[in-house]
């Protein structure tokens, strides 16, 4: 990981999620940058202060009748320190498409959690290394009769009906107990300045709510 992403992945960590779509949704990009429907399972299921942050080491599933190759090597192998693994499988596929055994490997390469758009298996295994995991849901039975890795680090698309979102590799995401947001590399120079003002705005605006001030007029002193 370069010294730029460190320095951006200390700043974006001081920030939830809710931040960082403020600051997208004020950029006018899409949704905010949030990717419904993925949830934390991981360590903890929707409770504790575990955040992610980190950029996108992306794996794309696809079904065995797929044209597209195999993928020659398995991904989790070559996934970089510091980054978030999204895997992304086709919609509706009732089997897991991750494991514990994926996140044990994770660890050891400096992954700091996966993102799973569809499910993901060993819950318990995953919660006894403590590592973090979103996904949509839950699963018992392992890819293979389905699906095949066919690319890792392209761009992929979140797998739903309620918005169009994409994931390319090199993009921040940022993941806590509000959801998963991805924030596009090339507009994290911009959304930074943005999270600290709406931050500080917000601050200030809780302090004199509390002391009575209606929202409204604390909404036209302070943003």
């Amino acid at each position: 990981m370069s010294e730029s992403q460190d320095t951006i992945i200390r700043q974006l960590q001081q920030y939830t999620t809710c931040d960082v779509s403020d600051a997208l949704c004020k950029l006018k990009y899409r949704n905010g940058g949030f990717l419904s429907g993925l949830t934390m399972w991981s360590p903890q299921r929707q409770d504790g202060p575990t955040k992610i942050v980190g950029p996108a080491y992306t794996v794309k599933y696809v079904p065995l009748d797929d044209p597209a190759p195999k993928h020659p090597n398995h991904y989790i192998d070559t996934v970089p320190k510091g980054a978030v693994i999204f895997v992304s499988c086709p919609r509706k596929t009732p089997n897991a498409v991750y494991g514990g055994l994926m996140s044990t490997r994770a660890l050891v390469s400096g992954a700091v959690g996966s993102v799973i758009d569809g499910r993901f298996r060993d819950l318990q295994e995953q919660r006894e290394l403590q590592y973090p995991i979103f996904a949509r849901d839950v699963g018992t039975a392992p890819p293979a009769e389905l699906l095949k890795v066919a690319a890792v680090n392209v761009p992929v698309q979140l797998q739903t009906d309620e918005q169009e979102m994409e994931v390319r590799p090199g993009d921040y995401l940022i993941a806590d107990l509000n959801g998963v947001v991805v924030l596009p590399v090339e507009l994290v120079e911009q959304a930074l300045p943005l999270m600290q003002k709406q931050v500080e705005a917000d601050d200030k605006m809780a302090v004199e709510i509390k002391r009575g001030m209606t929202f409204t007029d604390a909404s036209k002193r302070f943003r």
